[in-house]
């Protein structure tokens, strides 16, 4: 039951972030799920919230997408969402998780110092490969495009509508591509059922509070979120 209590409150601040933010659910979820259930388990309680926020999440701010760069981004992902299934599949997903980490703290840093990045579509198509890369394998698509939409002052309102609509698809495809090649278990059903009330509450919140984030305020969470990222996975990974 305690455990099940975690995964409730878990799952209530990590959709809240998601909706006020445009991203977070997975960056902020999936740490604590690799810590209370087998790997394969987390990432597929994760992809399963996570589709279910976007979808609902979709009715209300669907026409706020960027529809030219979520094309480039889906384009972008098709080939990272192969590879990010034979890591899922047959790799040991620690080397993986070093490697991101240490990029994603890097990067932060030079962010925050005012790193600058020119948006063009090979950018856009690079960042949709690696987020679907990493969606397949870890569960987390958000860093490479939260990284690429903060280094080119992407405005707030463009980053949570495509962000969403590109995890949308992503998410859906992971998710047949797991259970095709590698199978589901009963408990990541039942938990995401268990955690479907607090998801709700939570996107409700967000929702309120993405009224009264100011653009300073969304790329100081942005930094402090992807710093916790990078160092989570860092050291998850020895």
């Amino acid at each position: 039951m305690g455990e099940w209590t975690i995964l409730i409150v878990l799952v209530l601040v990590a959709s809240l972030l998601q909706t006020s933010t445009g991203y977070g659910f997975s960056i902020i979820g999936t740490p604590f799920l690799l810590l209370m259930y087998p790997a394969h388990t987390a990432i597929q309680i994760n992809i399963i919230l996570s589709l279910c926020l976007s979808t609902f999440m979709m009715f209300k701010i669907g026409n706020e997408v960027d529809k030219t760069l979520f094309g480039r981004l889906i384009k972008g992902s098709v080939i990272g969402l192969v590879f990010g299934l034979l890591i899922y599949l047959y790799l040991d997903i620690r080397f993986l998780k070093m490697a991101v980490g240490g990029l994603i703290l890097i990067l932060t840093v030079s962010l925050i110092f005012k790193l600058t990045i020119h948006r063009t579509s090979r950018g856009d198509l690079a960042a949709g490969g690696i987020s679907g890369l990493l969606t397949t394998s870890i569960g987390v698509p958000g860093p490479p495009l939260l990284l690429y939409f903060s280094g080119t002052g992407t405005d707030q309102v463009t980053l949570r509508s495509t962000t969403l609509a590109f995890y949308l698809v992503v998410y859906f495809v992971s998710l047949v591509m797991q259970i095709s090649f590698g199978g589901t278990s009963l408990e990541a059903w039942t938990s995401s059922l268990i955690a479907l009330p607090s998801l709700f509450i939570g996107m409700l919140l967000g929702q309120f509070l993405f009224k009264w984030i100011s653009q300073e305020l969304f790329r100081i969470i942005t930094y402090v979120i992807l710093l916790f990222t990078g160092a989570y996975l860092l050291v998850t990974s020895f």
